[in-house]
């Protein structure tokens, strides 16, 4: 069976628009983990990542990825959209997506704060927990993925600034 969906960087100005929309409609306005806006100083490092339902073009799942250094990357604000949260193959996707790109750019280590409602999930999908955390004052795990199960794809690096420009 083929997946409705496809997982890949955001590279256009529509989809990087949509990608920050959808960010914003899941951290700031549905779960309210920011108050007025989750833009922080690693999306000047990060590769924003989408789940497009193909057969409508719609942006339904975002995830990014930053190297703060070499070889050490972090995956962060995973989100899904309302209405697809109960199809199950999205955020495992965008997932899977997010850490096989780090490892074919070199990763030594992949590492994510995770909610702990979704620490389970991530477990499963052979993920350890490091430690308990609190990030604006929710309970979390930092978490690391065993990058044996993630393997590392030919995808190559775009140029950030690139990316980032499009997003203008």
């Amino acid at each position: 069976m083929i997946s409705p969906y496809s997982f890949k960087l955001a590279t256009t100005p529509q989809e990087i628009k949509d990608y920050f929309a959808l960010r914003h409609s899941i951290f700031v306005e549905e779960q309210g983990v920011f108050e007025t806006e989750d833009l922080d100083h690693y999306d000047a490092i990060a590769y924003p990542i989408v789940a497009v339902e193909i057969e409508t073009a719609k942006i339904v799942g975002i995830v990014r990825i930053y190297e703060p250094e070499k070889g050490l990357w972090y995956g962060g604000r995973l989100g899904v959209h309302p209405d697809y949260r109960c199809v199950g193959q999205i955020g495992k996707g965008l997932i899977y997506k997010a850490v096989t790109t780090a490892n074919t750019w070199g990763c030594d280590r992949f590492l994510a704060t995770v909610q702990i409602q979704n620490v389970r999930f991530f477990r499963r999908l052979h993920w350890d927990s490091l430690q308990k955390i609190s990030i604006c004052d929710r309970p979390h795990h930092l978490m690391e993925a065993q990058l044996q199960h993630y393997p590392a794809g030919v995808e190559p690096r775009p140029v950030l600034t690139q990316l980032l420009q499009n997003a203008s």
